[in-house]
């Protein structure tokens, strides 16, 4: 079997160095459409966004496999491979320029029946200490079935009642092109023959890239465009987005929290982001 639950979840932590500059930080900005000046020009009002975590460090962070997910105990195709659910706490604001240490593990494998979700757990720290927390859930297709913990299933949904806030994103085209150079170099997101292997009419748009645009929308709409106040953001990919749609993003305000969903508004609100999450200060 591909997965062997036990070797994965044994195995030694694996430690990396990581390395950022400006040049970094603004290349993800621009590839989530964000180009503003505080976004995207360098020097002191440079500031970052907390979901700059999952690609600094470029491949190294990104956990870049050319032909499959390799870990202690895993083998798998990319093409049965999808992110499915995505959390970062933020110990303190990211730097613009940054060297760390990446401690990374599979924290656990959960068993969902006809797949597997693995969640792996990146932990940072550089001399001054923790820098952040991230866990990334990947759903494999095909490799449930083996007998394991399904996992936690907890939903966080949204009041019932009318959003507070919803603004539109459009995306480019080439938005998935732009977005891959900050180190996620998965072809799904480029390479239309490898899409259609996958069962997808053309190359989709990275979750990763969805879930950085609706954090900013939040940080734009009720956190006075500072990302700094960002203490965490958690979300579920529900559905797959294509590079050219808009998304529909609906706010909740709440105590130190707001609530966020995001659609496809061109496939009639199909669902890209559910269960969505951010804390604040």
């Amino acid at each position: 079997m591909p997965i062997d639950v036990a070797a994965a979840t044994s195995a030694e932590p694996r430690s990396a160095e990581l390395v950022w500059d400006h040049r970094d930080v603004i290349l993800y900005h621009l590839g989530l459409g964000a180009n503003a000046l505080n976004y995207a020009l360098e020097g002191p009002g440079l500031q970052v966004l907390p979901s700059f975590a999952t690609v600094a460090g470029g491949s190294v962070a990104a956990g870049e496999a050319r032909g499959g997910l390799s870990l202690p105990g895993i083998e798998i195709d990319l093409a049965a491979v999808l992110h499915g659910a995505q959390r970062i706490e933020v110990h303190r604001p990211v730097p613009a320029r940054g060297r760390a240490v990446q401690t990374s593990r599979v924290a656990d494998v959960y068993d969902k029946g006809k797949a597997a979700v693995i969640v792996l757990r990146r932990e940072v720290a550089d001399e001054q200490g923790p820098l952040w927390t991230s866990d990334a859930q990947i759903f494999v297709r095909g490799e449930g079935g083996f007998g394991g913990d399904r996992g936690p299933s907890a939903r966080t949904a949204p009041p019932e009642r009318d959003p507070d806030h919803t603004v539109l994103r459009a995306t480019r085209e080439d938005q998935a092109l732009l977005y891959r150079l900050s180190g996620d170099w998965n072809p799904l997101h480029a390479d239309p023959e490898f899409a259609k292997h996958a069962g997808f009419d053309r190359p989709i748009l990275h979750g990763l890239c969805s879930y950085g645009i609706t954090l900013k929308a939040v940080v734009d709409t009720l956190l006075g465009d500072d990302a700094g106040r960002v203490r965490a953001c958690s979300t579920r990919f529900a559905g797959v987005f294509f590079p050219g749609e808009t998304l529909r993003i609906r706010m909740w305000s709440g105590q130190g929290r707001v609530l966020a969903s995001a659609t496809a508004v061109e496939r009639d609100d199909a669902p890209v982001l559910a269960d969505t999450v951010v804390e604040y200060s």
